[in-house]
């Protein structure tokens, strides 16, 4: 594979590009963390790409407390919009092709409809407005680049609502749940593939792409299947989005539509439960 600098490869999509980069014998990646890759730094970045000299640039760096940032303005708009627009610069300068991680929060999500890519984005929080800038500041000075939106991120790997909830089972035994907010859970070993894949196919389609697993659930449905499948016996109860209130607002339905990242690049997705499965596997094993 052509050279590739992964960025925020601390995080978890950076830990399952590494894991699938190992199972794969994908080599000639440099995994930079946030010490050494700080978005935040124009001239520590302009010398890791004249060191390393990479073809393909995947940004896995985001501020992504999602409530936290409704008081951090300024930090989750530094790290997402001003860190987005450095690496796009560092590209640009480099000739390198930028892979970057956005998402399903860039859309109000008030429709019940599969959300396009050309669909008109409308974030209602701090996060969602930032991670849109972040793309309008790639897309305005880097042509050669990927968005890749996706949605309800989760794996082995860092705090996510798989992990959480399986904590909170082995806790409790009574949750309640959310049952009014409609997406996509991703596992993040999948869309750690289609990345590769993408940089595989060495297409100059350039543009924005959604990517999430297959099918439509609840984050109630979600902690369903997660108790099921990991046979922890809890009583779990659906809730209004109104009886958990948060500081930031969320999308009700975020279901994404991938017709346009499967039919460019020749992708098969997984179902969303079937991801789930092979996660928790990981998990236990």
């Amino acid at each position: 594979m052509v050279k590739t600098l992964v960025i925020g490869a601390a995080g978890q999509l950076g830990q399952c590009l590494k894991t699938v980069a190992e199972r794969r014998g994908i080599d000639n990646i440099i995994f930079a963390d946030e010490k050494q890759g700080n978005i935040l730094d124009p001239a520590l970045l302009e010398n890791l790409f004249g060191t390393e000299k990479p073809a393909f640039v995947i940004n896995c760096a985001a501020y992504t407390a999602v409530d936290k940032a409704e008081d951090e303005v300024e930090l989750c708009k530094a790290i997402n919009e001003t860190g987005a627009l450095n690496l796009a610069n560092a590209c640009a300068n480099h000739g390198a092709t930028l892979i970057h991680v956005s998402t399903d929060f860039v859309f109000e999500g008030k429709d019940v409809k599969l959300l396009e890519e050309a669909d008109i984005a409308s974030p209602i929080s701090v996060y969602g407005q930032t991670k849109l800038d972040g793309e309008l500041a790639v897309a305005n000075v880097l042509n050669e680049h990927f968005i890749i939106r996706t949605s309800w991120l989760y794996s082995e790997y860092a705090n996510n609502f798989v992990k959480t909830m399986l904590k909170l089972g082995a806790e409790r035994d009574e949750l309640g749940v959310i049952a009014d907010q409609v997406g996509t859970p991703t596992y993040a070993i999948d869309l750690a593939n289609a990345i590769f894949d993408i940089i595989a196919s060495k297409s100059e389609a350039y543009g924005t792409y959604h990517y999430s697993n297959e099918g439509v659930t609840s984050w109630y449905d979600f902690a369903k299947a997660i108790f099921e499948i990991s046979n922890t016996s809890v009583k779990l109860n659906p809730i209004p989005g109104s009886a958990y209130p948060t500081k930031a607002r969320r999308p009700a339905f975020s279901v994404m539509d991938k017709s346009k990242i499967k039919t460019t690049f020749n992708l098969t997705i997984p179902y969303w439960r079937a991801s789930l499965v092979n996660c928790i596997n990981a998990i236990n094993n």
